[in-house]
């Protein structure tokens, strides 16, 4: 009884490791994006936060994506390509609307000092059901078709708790390792003052540079859902495009070819998210209202140490 069962958590195991492999580029970009969300708060507030971004994620996936995935899978497959042009399109418009704010550009946004946990947690949250999405998307795309309902439960469970323990985890060592800084350079030792020291002088670069990848990569996976998916529902100008730049580089190499793919996604992805800032100012002042695009974070450009 113990080694089938031990037979069976061993299947579950290989196969969630083997389906979300092609997911890891979304799980680093979700944990990149996440940090922004949490700088500028009370040290004292930070791993609260992060905790209630956990839960957040959690309900995604186990509330919405996961039985919502399975039944679009089961009923209704053609439906999930427009999902994610929309989830797509959330991630250009947050994306571009961060690169204009490091060009001073504000729109409607509150004081950057005054910082709204339950906006920030919320935003975050909203982010990290796109993001879930994909990952656990793609993570069903790479299962044996062969699996029953059961098993892909069962795998897709083991997924969803393994990559938001591994995004959240690094989420929280990352905002709190100024704080192990300052322990350190309290320290008894002068070497351990010293290299205290230079981790806490060092951490306000780290988030700003934090702060840009999460920018950057919201537009990447923002433009390549768009892209990939509107190929799926007919627009095959657009997929094809891609498809055509990382062919074209392939010779240079499989490196190569992915830059030049993750960058023509990058850059669509901003085209397309400055389009929808565009108009949401354009209806905002239509109907008379100013629209404010905060959602707790800050820029790389009023981040301070």
């Amino acid at each position: 009884m113990s080694v089938g069962l031990l037979a069976v958590v061993d299947d579950i195991l290989s196969a969630a490791l083997k389906a979300s492999a092609k997911s890891a580029g979304v799980v680093i970009d979700d944990a990149a994006v996440t940090p922004q969300y949490v700088r500028g708060i009370r040290p004292a507030r930070e791993l609260p936060v992060v905790g209630w971004i956990t839960v957040g994620s959690l309900v995604n996936k186990f509330v919405i994506i996961i039985p919502l995935a399975l039944l679009l899978t089961a009923f209704a497959p053609w439906v999930l390509p427009y999902l994610l042009i929309i989830g797509g399109s959330y991630l250009c418009f947050e994306g571009a609307e961060k690169v204009l704010e490091w060009f001073g550009l504000h729109h409607g946004h509150a004081e950057e000092g005054a910082r709204n946990e339950r906006q920030l947690i919320l935003g975050a949250v909203r982010t990290d059901l796109i993001l879930s999405t994909e990952i656990m998307l793609i993570s069903l795309s790479n299962l044996d078709p062969g699996l029953s309902l059961w098993m892909t439960v069962l795998v897709l469970t083991v997924i969803a708790l393994m990559m938001t323990g591994v995004v959240y985890g690094a989420v929280a060592l990352l905002v709190k390792i100024d704080d192990v800084g300052i322990a350190m350079a309290g320290g008894e030792t002068r070497r351990w003052r010293h290299l205290g020291t230079r981790i806490v002088l060092a951490m306000p670069v780290v988030f700003r540079v934090i702060s840009v990848i999460g920018t950057v990569a919201m537009l990447w996976v923002g433009g390549h859902l768009l892209l990939g998916n509107l190929g799926e529902v007919g627009l095959t100008f657009f997929s094809d495009l891609l498809h055509g730049i990382a062919h074209a580089l392939e010779p240079a190499g499989a490196v190569v070819a992915w830059i030049g793919e993750t960058i023509a996604s990058g850059v669509a992805g901003l085209a397309w998210g400055l389009v929808i800032v565009a108009a949401v100012l354009a209806i905002g002042r239509m109907i008379g209202k100013r629209p404010s695009f905060s959602e707790g974070g800050e820029s790389p450009a009023t981040q301070r140490a």
